[in-house]
């Protein structure tokens, strides 16, 4: 219970609690692999709300989002499914030395493979803000704050190679919950860069705009008021 605004372990207990369903859910939706974009997509928009006025959106709203989103997003999850596999194959055929190139190919691939990871985390993030769908408009507007903000990309790859980690040393069972987690990891970092608006503009954020917390709940996607 919060006692003049101050949160105590059983919200933060909450709110991981409420990330690792999500994650669960949203894990469910993108087991069909096509509905991959549509499920991160609706994951993001519930975050994206949540974060901002406290509360998760309604079931119904979730589900129409979820299926509004679906169609388009073949496409995406298409692409993402596609460059996955290639640069993976590239960096198991560099590991292995099956093609030239040694250490130095296998470090730039690496590289070039987390960066794309972190752009990606960030375009999941603006289609959050765009209630779950405009999968384009979102790519421009990312590729831009990556140009505006290297340092904002960067840390965004941080958390993704960070959840790649986690999900290779962490039990199979918990995955799903890490997937939650790392939804609104990519929340947080993010909040401080320029607000997407309608037409691809960005204006910045308001400055009554709510704010991260200290990093043990900033990590559950919780901001408060300032």
């Amino acid at each position: 219970m919060d006692t003049g605004g101050r949160r105590d372990w059983r919200d933060v207990a909450r709110d991981a609690a409420d990330l690792a369903l999500l994650g669960i859910l949203l894990t469910l939706a993108a087991v069909p692999l096509l509905t991959a974009a549509a499920a991160a997509g609706t994951a993001s928009a519930a975050v994206h709300d949540w974060t901002r006025t406290g509360s998760w959106p309604s079931a119904r709203t979730t589900v129409r989002r979820f299926g509004r989103a679906v169609l388009p997003g073949v496409p995406v999850s298409l692409l993402a499914l596609v460059g996955a596999a290639l640069l993976a194959a590239d960096l198991a055929a560099l590991a292995t030395g099956r093609v030239p190139g040694g250490p130095t190919a296998l470090l730039v691939t690496a590289l070039i493979a987390a960066g794309l990871a972190g752009y990606g985390g960030l375009v999941v993030v603006e289609v959050g803000g765009n209630g779950g769908g405009r999968w384009r408009a979102s790519a421009r507007c990312a590729a831009r704050a990556c140009l505006d903000a290297p340092t904002r990309w960067a840390a965004l790859t941080g958390v993704v190679a960070l959840a790649g980690l986690l999900t290779v040393l962490v039990t199979p069972v918990a995955v799903p919950i890490l997937a939650g987690y790392t939804v609104a990891a990519l929340h947080a970092v993010a909040a401080r860069r320029p607000v997407s608006v309608a037409g691809g503009r960005q204006r910045p954020a308001a400055p009554d705009a709510r704010r991260p917390v200290p990093v043990a709940v900033a990590v559950a996607g919780r901001r408060e008021l300032p």
